[in-house]
């Protein structure tokens, strides 16, 4: 099964699970439409379904291509650098270029980094956060849905390891929202309300960030 928009042809993928009692259309990395449903739905209502839903397919089409720009390449603190393989050195940070050592662990490079610039920017925000909060320990991990977490029993902020690709004011929102979570462990209406005390830009940013 495939669909053509605009001379362009997406082959599409049918997932049917037991526990979905819903149908789920998304687009991959890969520009597959993949549609998740149950065992009950035919082809033909799944056909039915994609021909209603073209434009918004669409729309959720040139979404995915501008997250695919948006991590195609080398990023480091929201700049984009062109890549050099070498032989010479592990890494290094040109102007505009970046020499990398094909066998060099990038992820562990990244973490190193990390360690310095998240705690840097989170012991900032914390002496200037609005609330008394306690200071809580940090992790850094590679996550694929989440910017960030909060575990408020053991006062734990976890931030997701793609940030350093990004410039450091969504580094910034992420560290504001979940310190936000040791006051309101929700997202209630208070809760966006401190997260806008703390930083005021904060629905622009994250915006942005359904881009990356």
């Amino acid at each position: 099964m495939k669909l053509c928009i605009d001379d362009k042809t997406y082959p599409i993928e049918i997932e049917r699970k037991k526990t979905n009692k819903n149908t789920y259309i998304r687009i991959k990395k890969d520009m597959t439409i993949q549609v998740t449903t149950n065992y009950f739905t035919s082809d033909k209502a799944i056909t039915k379904l994609i021909e209603e839903n073209t434009k918004k397919i669409k729309n959720m089409i040139e979404s995915q291509e501008i997250k695919n720009k948006n991590n195609t390449g080398f990023f480091y603190l929201g700049k984009k650098y062109d890549i050099v393989y070498v032989e010479y050195c592990d890494i290094s940070l040109g102007e505009e270029k970046v020499f990398l050592n094909k066998k060099f662990d990038v992820d562990k490079w990244y973490k190193k980094q990390a360690q310095i610039i998240f705690k840097d920017h989170l012991d900032r925000i914390y002496h200037r956060f609005s609330r008394k909060i306690p200071y809580p320990e940090l992790r850094i991990r590679k996550m694929t849905t989440r910017w960030g977490v909060c575990n408020v029993k053991t006062k734990t902020v976890t931030l997701n390891l793609e940030l350093m690709k990004r410039d450091v004011k969504y580094l910034d929102y992420v560290i504001v929202h979940e310190l936000s979570h040791l006051i309101y462990a929700n997202h209630s209406s208070k809760f966006w309300s401190l997260v806008e005390e703390n930083m005021p830009d904060y629905k622009k940013y994250r915006k942005e960030m359904k881009e990356f």
